[in-house]
């Protein structure tokens, strides 16, 4: 698996929130190898512990993709699955009632939205949206992300690149561009293969990006629309400050 860069984005169908899960106080801002190591330890947590929901591919853009140092923000884009069918094992003599989960903390969709497994043994991470459902974007970032981390978390049914052709065509239809995905993308973790080059092309900046400007031009973008657009994404950026996640369903 290598790393790649300019893929293909549009229209938003999500929402923006902060998440806060623990009370650890962190820095504004990582050095490039913390930063590196973060994304690193979230690939390791992904492959290893029980998700809310599965999650197929994992992959980090902007700032960490461009070789800056330090890192402003670390931004982190996860493949989920939606959970058609839970895969919990809800037949054993110790399994989970859903409708338990549901009634003590008052959140529903626990076997429909959320695994039921994964939502007994983490209660404390459990985060609804404002229709009282299972949020599993904001249940991921509860589990996976501290306090106040420099860190934004998108979460999507589909693959970052096809996204972040989907999302431009949106951000482009409302004239919002701060809602676009910053293209400029580096593949980590796919179907539990982690690729072998990406970490190591991550420590050394070996990757070859351009500026967003250019790379929004790359996908169709006119020269002065492009400009504005990466004016929009940078400020959008500037005034974000702790741990911040967007659930997208395409």
């Amino acid at each position: 698996m290598e790393t790649s860069a300019i893929g293909p984005v549009g229209r938003v169908h999500g929402f923006e929130t902060r998440v806060f899960s623990t009370a650890v106080a962190y820095p504004s801002d990582m050095d490039r190898d913390a930063a590196v190591d973060r994304a690193e330890a979230l690939v390791e947590a992904v492959a290893t512990e029980r998700m809310p929901v599965p999650v197929r591919e994992i992959w980090v853009y902007g700032d960490i993709a461009l070789g800056v140092d330090p890192v402003d923000r670390l931004d982190v884009y996860l493949t989920k699955d939606v959970l058609l069918e839970d895969d919990s094992d809800l037949d054993a003599a110790d399994a989970p009632d859903p409708d338990a989960i549901e009634a003590e903390h008052g959140i529903e969709g626990i076997g429909s939205t959320v695994r039921a497994d994964w939502a007994a043994e983490h209660p404390d991470y459990l985060r609804a949206n404002p229709n009282g459902y299972a949020a599993p974007e904001r249940c991921l970032a509860a589990h996976l992300l501290g306090d106040d981390e420099p860190i934004h978390l998108e979460v999507c049914n589909t693959g970052f690149e096809d996204n972040v052709t989907q999302r431009l065509r949106g951000a482009v239809a409302r004239d919002a561009y701060e809602q676009l995905l910053d293209p400029r993308g580096v593949c980590l973790w796919v179907d539990g293969v982690r690729s072998e080059t990406a970490f190591e092309k991550l420590r050394e900046s070996a990757l070859p990006f351009p500026t967003l400007s250019d790379a929004l031009e790359q996908l169709g973008l006119e020269d002065e629309e492009a400009e504005r657009a990466a004016k929009s994404v940078h400020a959008w950026r500037d005034e974000q400050e702790g741990v911040t996640v967007r659930g997208d369903v395409v």
